[in-house]
């Protein structure tokens, strides 16, 4: 990401609008528990959330073609982690700053765990922010995904969309009602999880065995008393 491009997050309006994102995120992200998260953001000064329940972070920034921050790697290719290896992954504005939006989204579905949560946010396309970003943003690469558009993206690779919704003020730096704010907010936050593989239980099915008539006994083995006394039966 260019400097000019980090100035636009860094910005009082896009500072409000991540304040007004992590604030609406906090009472889901509060309830996820697990090992590690992993925190990918379009601002450089971006922090991870202070979540009790989940002890370890990675935190990744967009620079141009490359992720800096915790570890250095190239945006066009895997992320450097193993499958399933974080119980949370944030995207915050990273899909309408990254070369390779969908690369991405595939990338966060892979490293999240079975059941985790995945956490998306940026500016809504179809609101009035788009202008304010298209002339502070002169020059840029910015990509406005539609939440609809990330959806089906996500449910092509085992996620399922729990929640979408708009939030922060309709304008950049101005106010709003809360029902204002719900109905056309100039950002969004989009929650998906990872469905979990379906276990096809193994059913035994009992087979019933007939053993030889003139079939003995290992030796030290006992017959019980229904057996032997029809054994004994036989022989008179």
């Amino acid at each position: 990401m260019s400097a000019a491009c980090s100035d636009i997050y860094a910005s009082a309006p896009l500072r409000q609008l991540l304040a007004d994102e992590a604030r609406d995120l906090l009472p889901e992200l509060q309830r996820c528990t697990g090992d590690h998260g992993l925190l990918v953001s379009a601002a450089m000064q971006d922090r991870p959330p202070a979540l009790p329940l989940l002890s370890c972070w990675t935190h990744l920034k967009l620079a141009g073609d490359r992720y800096v921050g915790d570890l250095h790697a190239r945006v066009d290719e895997p992320l450097p982690f193993v499958d399933d290896a974080f119980e949370l992954v944030i995207l915050r504005h990273a899909l309408e700053a990254s070369a390779l939006p969908q690369s991405l989204l595939e990338e966060g579905a892979r490293v999240l765990s079975p059941g985790g949560l995945l956490v998306l946010s940026g500016v809504h396309p179809l609101s009035l922010w788009t202008p304010w970003m298209v002339w502070h943003g002169w020059g840029q690469s910015l990509r406005l995904r539609m939440p609809l558009q990330v959806g089906e993206w996500l449910r092509r690779h085992a996620m399922q969309v729990e929640c979408v919704r708009r939030v922060g003020h309709a304008v950049p730096g101005g106010g709003g009602t809360p029902w204002l704010t719900e109905a056309i907010g100039g950002g969004y936050v989009l929650l998906a999880r990872k469905r979990r593989q379906a276990v096809t239980p193994i059913r035994l099915v009992p087979r019933a065995l007939r053993a030889p008539a003139d079939a003995g006994l290992a030796p030290g083995a006992r017959r019980n008393t229904a057996c032997a006394a029809a054994m004994n039966e036989d022989r008179r």
